[in-house]
């Protein structure tokens, strides 16, 4: 039987109690350079686990906790141009529709944490509807992030600071975006255009896909592009170069429903090739690509709800299922994922976050080790925040791997900012190119192998 990808590291979270919990996202919440992870809780508070050279702590002060409060969604990004991220967390108390409580937007203002929504100026922006997923998207290409809500029976948002205050503004009806759906996963990434593209998955109604016109304004083009998928219920999504052509693909979970993967062809049009195993339906939540073995091919995660989980790898030109180890959790009430390096030995872990059916710890996954090379890219934006969107490409001999740096994905979720390459068997890079999120190339001499790289805008 083939080798098991994963294998349980959980005991290295500590105090891990059960509790009912949906997103994560992967940002510095401290301002030491290292990254934490962001963890809501419903109903109960919200965790920021950091790395302390041994396992997990949690390190959240009273007001990330975000109490009283049933959190979901989370997501973070530089908003200001201030060189750190905010957080922006999705409260939930319904299913759908309007809300009785507001959501939060944490920056951290003269050596503390406050909420911009609580703020006298933006009380009349305050989203008032029941939402799922957040990402984030650098729409003019500035450094400074706008925070896109999906909303469930509600519209869409787009948040965006005023320049020079703590002023927020919904930018969505400007650009037709503030539409009414099913709302559920938010993926940005450069998709179909060389900025920050924005792809809704979206349950009881066809998927939104906003092409980037490169002028700040975009134009929805799911259908005639080919992934609408109109009579699925959407939950996560990722995206990856599933066939190394240069070309971004996305993959698509449907609860209950056929799961897709969409393959982006020449013509930029897009076509559903996933495999009939890869496709069968599940209770699907969160979808994670990322290369947890450093091979060089980028694994793809399902995080099923009360059913084994699934992973499918890239193995003699084809998507095979693998053995998912201690990772399968065939009575894990999945909610959420997500996927950071934290102890410096170049390999990946999983995050899996639990909760909606019963209160569960959290579970923490990595993979066995091996001799595979790796290198990761941190691009910082020009304030010095993680350029989140940017896409990166690395050159390895006649072969090109390609990684968007995450600015929300999975579903309710966000990865950690860092584009991460196995490199199998090979010693060196011959090439990184890094395409910002206006749009601007930049090549680079290649670093040393095993190592983790800043680049700076």
């Amino acid at each position: 039987m083939a080798t098991p990808l994963f294998t349980d590291c959980s005991h290295l979270i500590r105090n891990n109690q059960p509790q009912l919990s949906y997103g994560a996202a992967v940002t510095d919440v401290d301002g030491d350079g290292d990254f934490e992870i962001f963890i809501t809780g419903y109903g109960q508070p919200c965790q920021v686990l950091k790395w302390d050279g041994s396992g997990f702590i949690d390190i959240a002060n009273q007001t990330l906790q975000n109490m009283g409060r049933q959190a979901i969604g989370v997501a973070a990004a530089d908003i200001d141009g201030d060189g750190r991220e905010e957080i922006y967390v999705l409260n939930t108390d319904n299913f759908g529709g309007r809300k009785q409580v507001g959501d939060k937007l944490f920056k951290w203002h003269e050596g503390r944490w406050i909420d911009l929504f609580s703020l006298p100026e933006n009380q009349d922006v305050q989203n008032r509807f029941n939402g799922r997923s957040v990402g984030v998207v650098d729409r003019l290409g500035t450094g400074q992030y706008g925070f896109f809500v999906s909303n469930y029976m509600g519209p869409m948002r787009l948040f965006e600071l005023i320049k020079d205050s703590l002023e927020l503004i919904d930018a969505a009806p400007e650009f037709e975006m503030n539409r009414v759906t099913g709302g559920r996963a938010v993926l940005c990434a450069p998709l179909i255009s060389d900025r920050t593209d924005i792809f809704l998955n979206n349950e009881n109604g066809p998927n939104f896909l906003f092409r980037n016109n490169g002028d700040g304004t975009f134009s929805e083009c799911a259908e005639e592009l080919g992934v609408s998928d109109p009579d699925e219920h959407g939950r996560g999504v990722a995206v990856l170069d599933a066939d190394g052509d240069g070309l971004l693909d996305l993959v698509c979970g449907n609860w209950e429903g056929p799961n897709r993967l969409f393959m982006q062809n020449a013509s930029r049009t897009f076509s559903n090739l996933a495999p009939l195993e890869m496709a069968h339906p599940s209770t699907v939540r969160t979808v994670v690509a990322a290369d947890f073995d450093n091979d060089g091919n980028d694994e793809i995660f399902f995080n099923n709800m009360m059913q084994p989980n699934r992973v499918f790898g890239w193995r003699q030109q084809d998507w095979v299922r693998l053995a998912a180890g201690d990772a399968l959790e065939p009575n894990g009430a999945g909610t959420g994922a997500t996927v950071g390096a934290f102890d410096g030995t170049g390999r990946l872990q999983l995050l899996l976050v639990h909760g909606e059916a019963s209160p569960q710890p959290l579970s923490l996954f990595t993979s066995p080790r091996n001799d595979n090379h790796w290198l990761r890219v941190l691009p910082l934006t020009q304030h010095g925040a993680p350029a989140r969107g940017a896409l990166v490409r690395i050159h390895v001999g006649r072969r090109v791997q390609s990684r968007v740096v995450c600015a929300g994905s999975g579903y309710l979720c966000q990865m950690e900012p860092v584009a991460h390459f196995g490199l199998g068997t090979a010693s060196r890079v011959d090439e990184i190119e890094i395409v910002w999120p206006d749009g601007t190339t930049q090549s680079l001499t290649p670093p040393a192998i095993d190592a983790q790289i800043v680049v700076r805008r």
